[in-house]
This record gives structure tokens, sequence and C-alpha cells, in this order.
């Protein structure tokens, strides 16, 4: 790395840290990588940038010192083994749903398992899933319109089928009824009201984020969704906010569909989904 450019991310960490960025050096050399189009391990083998990607340089890191999210700049997140498209107006997949995703991954399945994700977002987990278990049929819902866009995007080079539909609706799908193998979920669950990270509050969409006052507006009607669509001995998995995993056993306990509810821990052991098994006929 040049001395040029090691002084300018030395000034940017320093301004991010100043604003309050979380990681400050981390993303002064993740944007640095990006608009010199490599990765942040090569920084160093770069020749000496020029006049103009300083001015770029400066420009981008503005923007991030004012909480624009780092993905929103790149206009890419990292998910598992993937890198999603992302920007204004579609939830930035975190690292938190990565332990969904293993759970999902280490489940025994049949040979062709049908699987649905639901308030797919970005299609994060629903895109990771396939390409984990190539021989699955995935079926990615959203009802947002932007959601989908991205979502498309993202599944283009996979065989994940995209519809767009609303999960609160009762009965959706019928055509599923008794057939899925797996239904996994990251829907709109923080409570409303509660204190928000800026990049979160101002960027990413309300509809993605909020659960009505207890988080639990979506939850429950997926968890009725998945029961239906289920054969006997499929499984269930929704992530949760922080402060309701036992509000969502507690929620889909009461749908009577379900056994072996069981509570998990994120990356970073905080409470963040749920699994269950369909046991019974749903109603």
């Amino acid at each position: 790395m040049s001395r040029s450019l090691r002084q300018a991310i030395d000034v940017a960490t320093a301004a991010l840290a100043r604003a309050g960025i979380g990681s400050p050096r981390i993303d002064a050399e993740l944007l640095a990588a990006h608009l010199a189009g490599t990765d942040r391990g090569r920084l160093a083998t770069i020749a000496e940038p020029d006049a103009d990607f300083f001015r770029r340089y400066d420009d981008i890191i503005d923007a991030r010192r004012t909480r624009v999210p780092l993905q929103h700049l790149t206009g890419s997140a990292p998910f598992g083994p993937l890198e999603l498209a992302v920007g204004p107006g579609v939830f930035i997949p975190r690292p938190e749903t990565e332990a969904l995703l293993e759970w999902a991954l280490a489940q025994r399945l049949p040979d062709h398992p049908m699987i649905v994700d639901l308030c797919t977002g970005s299609g994060a987990l629903a895109i990771a899933l396939a390409a984990g278990r190539p021989h699955a049929r995935v079926i990615a819902v959203d009802d947002d319109p932007t959601a989908l866009g991205y979502a498309r995007r993202n599944a283009a080079s996979s065989a994940v089928d995209v519809v767009q539909a609303d999960v609160t609706v009762a009965g959706l799908l019928p055509e599923l009824r008794g057939s899925v193998d797996l239904v996994v979920s990251n829907p709109p669950y923080i409570p409303v009201g509660a204190e928000l990270e800026p990049e979160v509050a101002e960027h990413d969409p309300a509809h993605a984020l909020f659960g009505g006052d207890d988080g639990m507006a979506v939850i429950g009607p997926i968890a009725r969704l998945a029961g239906g669509w289920l054969k006997p001995g499929g499984l269930f998995a929704v992530e949760h906010d922080d402060t309701t995993s036992q509000l969502t056993v507690e929620t889909i306990s009461a749908t009577e569909l379900f056994t072996e509810i069981t509570p998990h821990c994120d990356l970073a052991g905080r409470p963040r989904f749920v699994t269950a098994r369909r046991v019974k006929e749903s109603a």
C-alpha cells in the first residue's frame, strides 16, 4: 500500500471513529477497496491511486460519516457463502441470521426437499439454502416490490422461485398445504419504540423491521402458515428479537401444531431464533 493511500485510510479511520462508527478501520479499508475494485486484503498490492480516487474516497467516507450503511455505499452485503446486492429499500442481511442458516443446513431433509423462506427481503436465506441444498425446490416470499426486485436480481443464477405475497394472509398459497419440508423466516420482529442505530432506523425499511408493539405481529401468522404447509415431521425456524425468545416459543406452542420447540442463540450468544417440528394435522 502506498504511503498516501495508507495516510488517506488513517485519516478516514479517525473521521469514522469520531462519527461513532463501530468498526472505523475496517469500514475505511473496505470502502477504499471498493473504489479500487479489489479486495480489502489486496490493498497493499495496488498502485498509487490518482487524484480522482482520493476525491471519490473523501466523498464516500463523508457519506459513511453521516451513517449511510456501508452496504449501501458498496452495493453489496455478505451472507454465508453469498455476496448479495442490496441498497435503499431492502433490509440488509445480518451476520446474526447466519446462525439460523447453519442450523437449517445441518438438518436431515429428504433428497429433494421443498423449502419456503418467508419475508425473504434480499433473498438471503432462500438463496443460501438453495446453494447448500442444490436438489431442493426453494420458494422465497415477500410482499414488498423493492425487496422483491433485489431478491430476483440475487436469485437470477439460482433455481429459487420468488413469489410476491403477504405472509399475514391466512390460507396463503394453499397449493403448498402438507407438502413443505422446511419453513424459515427472518420476519419484521423489532418491537415498536425500540432504540436503533442510525444505519437501521434511518435506512432499513420500517416494513422489514417492526413487528408491532411486542414484535410478534408477523411471527404469529407465519407460525400458523408453516403449520399448514409442513409435512408431519417438517421443520420450522423463525428469527426473533433478542428480547422475545420466550414469547416466540409461546406463540408457536399456541398453534398446537408443533413439538420440539427450541430456542437458539446467535453467534454472539444472544437469543435469536426458535425451531420446531410439525407433528399434528393443521386445523
